[in-house]
């Protein structure tokens, strides 16, 4: 039996374990994790480490698309605000990235192609905030996987004490 066979799950399964993922591994890195009891405003979880400022997670995960979206009225464009994305290939472990959402501020004005910006305007879609995880984009992205999110809060956090 494939250990990673990300087949077999439903798309609830994924999003569940994608984000129980993310919680333990950020507990294994020292963070307090704080479940919400209704996910009713775009935030999965909030977590901190010490006595830090507290970190709102959203977490998307990706199996067969290379598109993900999160709507702009439910994952704001502020300091604390973070989105956890795990990439489920077939056959392999996930893959993290943590991404400060700052990662989409001005990406228009700054032609990113990994990070985008669409408001649909007269369209019946919300605006979103999305991210093409295509292979030309990998290198854009690598600079959030989730390790190195992790040390620059951490650095973060040292220099505030």
């Amino acid at each position: 039996m494939e250990r990673y066979n990300w087949k077999i799950l439903n798309r609830q399964q994924v999003g569940a374990f994608t984000e129980y993922f993310v919680k333990m591994e950020l507990t294994m890195f020292g963070f307090q994790v704080y479940t919400t009891e209704v996910d009713d405003r775009g935030i999965d979880f909030v977590a901190r480490m010490d006595r830090g400022p507290f970190l709102e997670i959203q977490v998307k995960s990706l199996r067969d698309s290379k598109y993900m979206f999160a709507q702009k009225d439910k994952f704001p464009i502020e300091e604390n605000v973070f989105l956890a994305l795990g990439i489920l290939a077939q056959g392999h472990p996930p893959e993290l990235y943590l991404i400060p959402s700052l990662a989409w501020k001005d990406c228009k004005e700054r032609e990113s192609n990994a990070f985008v910006d669409r408001d649909y305007e007269g369209l019946k879609s919300k605006p979103e905030w999305g991210i093409n995880v295509a292979k030309k984009n990998m290198k854009e992205l690598a600079q959030y996987t989730f390790t190195k999110t992790i040390e620059q809060l951490s650095r973060r956090s040292d220099q505030r004490r």
